[in-house]
């Protein structure tokens, strides 16, 4: 009866290959660890829907003041909501919400947002209050932009499409003001929230 055939060994793998495989998995180790990635994704989901619900009041209002003040009031209650969420994220993640990802983000998202207060003031006193919503839009998509790229890849196209609307804003008539701010604000939070929380947790 003839012997049965010896299977021949597997070749081990060489050692380049275990340290190529080694060297990628510090690599994205490390790419982790320097993203801020507490941007939150159902918190930015709110944050759309409360500003569906402003835009909704804004459109009501018959005069210029009374339209801004609503959209201000709706800036500081996505502000609570977005710092809520975003300690909430990191809680849960266990990790501390001020990395150095986090302060470089902060820091990268903070300067935009000084800079739409300031013009916000010598717009409204120049009585320029038709330019207000494309500044808004396009500075905090700058702040986004400067933010993300410490963040998350999706952050950044966030920005550029608030950027995008915020462009098209400054060269349409006044009138669709409303519209691009609910499109931007409430529109892109809704759908890049669900984004982020579906692909990098809430």
């Amino acid at each position: 009866m003839p012997a049965e055939p010896i299977s021949p060994r597997r070749a081990p793998l060489p050692l380049e290959a275990h340290a190529a495989d080694n060297l990628q998995f510090i690599r994205e180790t490390m790419e982790r660890a320097a993203s801020f990635t507490a941007v939150p994704g159902w918190g930015g989901v709110v944050m759309g829907i409360t500003a569906l619900g402003a835009g909704v009041i804004a459109l009501g209002q018959t005069t210029t003041e009374a339209w801004l003040v609503t959209w201000l009031a709706e800036a500081i209650l996505a502000f609570a909501i977005a710092a809520c969420a975003m300690a909430w994220k990191a809680r849960a993640a266990g990790v501390p919400l001020m990395t150095a990802a986090g302060r470089k983000f902060a820091l990268s998202f903070a300067p935009p947002l000084l800079v739409g207060a300031l013009l916000t003031v010598v717009l409204y006193q120049a009585g320029l209050t038709a330019a207000i919503p494309g500044t808004w839009l396009l500075l905090y998509g700058t702040a986004v932009v400067a933010g993300g790229a410490f963040s998350i890849q999706v952050v950044p196209l966030m920005g550029l499409c608030f950027m995008v609307l915020g462009a098209a804003a400054l060269f349409t008539p006044e009138s669709w003001n409303n519209w691009f701010m609910v499109s931007g604000f409430g529109g892109l939070h809704v759908v890049f929230g669900i984004v982020i929380a579906r692909r990098y947790g809430g």
